[in-house]
């Protein structure tokens, strides 16, 4: 993969894996659509810590605050004496179903990232789901009244996600709607809830790198991938975030239903 490529591919990693339109389905159809080879275990690896630095760099005091209550509490042995605190084990519980996803059933939705009319087709859905949390979003929650059942219902949406073309953010902050959390909170909860996941993933792609060897061929474009991913991703966040505020998810919804209909009438072409 040249630089090029490589910046391209890097850009729409870190502005899909925000803003809700799936990123997995991107990087699998945008390739696709122009006819790229497929970026590969090392380009995977690295734009996912690429993704994690934008959240890091952008929630460092949202982060530091919740570890040092989770902490605080457990030494004080009131884990959920503190707001910070309780958004702390709610983060926890909600990475469970995502974790159990992952184990069971990874290498069978692994295949659909080969076949690019499902990923199409499930970019469709993510659209749904965005269009649906908006019809029942009729309160408005602040993260501060969050429960341990909003953390297991946005928890099990996440899980969802496995799916290439279910949006991770998408499927997580239509939960929250659904839960009637304002939108620029269930984005937040969105954005803390998928650190521990891209991590997670991160992690594990870098141990098959590892396990496969490095092409040193592949580091300058590999090493450009990362650095747009995690600029684009802190810009990406920064923008959401605002745009919630005021705005709706329906402009997102109605770009996963043109994408994923581009993408199947492109593949019922080409036959």
């Amino acid at each position: 993969m040249d630089i090029a490529k490589a910046v391209v591919l890097g850009i729409v990693q870190g502005a899909t894996e925000f803003i809700p339109v799936s990123s997995s389905g991107h990087l699998v159809l945008v390739p696709w659509l122009l006819g790229w080879e497929n970026p590969g275990l090392a380009f995977d690896a690295i734009v996912h810590w690429g993704t994690l630095l934008a959240v890091f760099t952008f929630f460092a005091e949202d982060l530091r605050r919740i570890v040092v209550a989770v902490v605080g509490g457990l030494v004080s042995r009131q884990p959920f004496a503190t707001s910070d605190a309780r958004l702390g084990w709610f983060i926890a519980v909600g990475t469970v179903p995502a974790v159990l996803a992952g184990l069971l059933l990874e290498s069978t939705f692994e295949q659909l990232f080969g076949r690019p009319v499902w990923v199409a087709a499930f970019l469709l859905v993510t659209g749904l789901l965005l269009v649906v949390s908006e019809r029942l979003h009729t309160r408005n929650r602040g993260l501060e009244t969050l429960t341990v059942a909003d953390a297991l219902f946005i928890g099990i949406a996440q899980a969802l996600a496995i799916t290439p073309g279910i949006s991770r953010s998408g499927s997580t902050i239509a939960a929250g709607l659904v839960r009637h959390l304002e939108r620029a909170a269930a984005a937040r909860y969105s954005f803390l809830l998928m650190t521990p996941v891209v991590f997670g993933a991160g992690l594990l792609q870098t141990v098959k790198l590892l396990q496969a060897g490095v092409n040193k061929s592949e580091l300058v474009p590999v090493a450009a991938g990362f650095v747009a991913a995690a600029v684009t991703g802190y810009l990406a966040i920064g923008f959401l975030l605002r745009y919630l505020q005021r705005a709706s998810l329906h402009v997102f919804a109605y770009w996963c239903w043109l994408f994923g209909f581009v993408c199947l009438m492109v593949a019922w072409w080409r036959g």
